[in-house]
């Protein structure tokens, strides 16, 4: 995907746009619906901006707090969208029917940034773009976050805290725990994949009959049934790279 770094180095480089997709999560809002806003208006008739022939609601949002300090701490952007008409707090009523007090925490949230050049001619006058040829292919890289809470709502607006994608504090249920050395999987489940004929007890001992054979849960345990591995613990069996680290 081309990234239009040297058009902003030219004399006169078109405007920054800048778009959100926010997108819930069935098992935590009761839907997988993707809300598309922008903070401006096109200039066809001041309607929705449109971007890959997707259309961006007209909505006041502002955010900031995504810079990378250097200093090894995660961004924690701040989202605030106007709640103008109640129309965040009815989202909010509806998720939260679903999960008690969810806020939209969980939900995805992208950030999209391109220039005015390259957005798509249904948003200008006579449906031509005077600054360039549309192409939804330029665009900065995407920047994926999500809401890890609500820090205020009230009539004018809601403000979201965002966490990056793989900073673990962001991590809520119902995702499963990470322990260490201990294998959560269900023996001989699907997870485990475990379907052979050499049966060993808790001590990973072979042992005779299948009533006798119980998992022990450890490394050494998938190494008895499995065959040990230079691959291990971070091998090609299911739940050993996740859970043996």
């Amino acid at each position: 995907m081309p990234v239009p770094v040297s058009d902003l180095q030219g004399i006169a480089p078109s405007a920054v746009i800048e778009l959100f997709e926010l997108q819930l999560v069935a098992a935590l809002h009761g839907s997988n619906d993707v809300y598309r806003f922008h903070a401006g208006t096109s200039l066809n008739a001041n309607g929705p901006v449109y971007w890959d022939s997707n259309s961006y609601t007209r909505l006041p949002i502002a955010a900031d707090g995504f810079e990378y300090s250097g200093n090894g701490q995660l961004p924690q952007p701040k989202l605030r969208v106007s709640n103008i008409n109640g129309t965040i707090t009815s989202l909010l009523l509806i998720v939260n029917a679903i999960t008690t007090g969810n806020d939209l925490i969980g939900a995805k949230l992208t950030r999209i940034r391109t220039l005015a050049r390259y957005i798509d001619a249904t948003n200008f006058p006579g449906n031509t773009n005077p600054y360039g040829s549309p192409d939804p292919t330029v665009e900065f890289p995407r920047e994926v976050y999500y809401i890890s809470q609500k820090s205020l709502e009230n009539r004018e607006l809601v403000e979201f805290t965002l966490s990056a994608a793989f900073d673990l504090q962001g991590v809520r249920a119902p995702k499963r725990q990470c322990i260490s050395n201990i294998c959560q999987w269900k023996y001989r489940s699907a997870e485990c994949t475990y379907t052979g004929t050499n049966y060993f007890n808790e001590n990973d001992q072979a042992v005779g009959s299948a009533g006798q054979d119980v998992c022990g849960k450890r490394l050494s345990s998938c190494e008895a049934r499995f065959g040990a591995s230079a691959e291990l613990p971070f091998g090609s069996y299911p739940g050993v790279g996740t859970y043996f680290a």
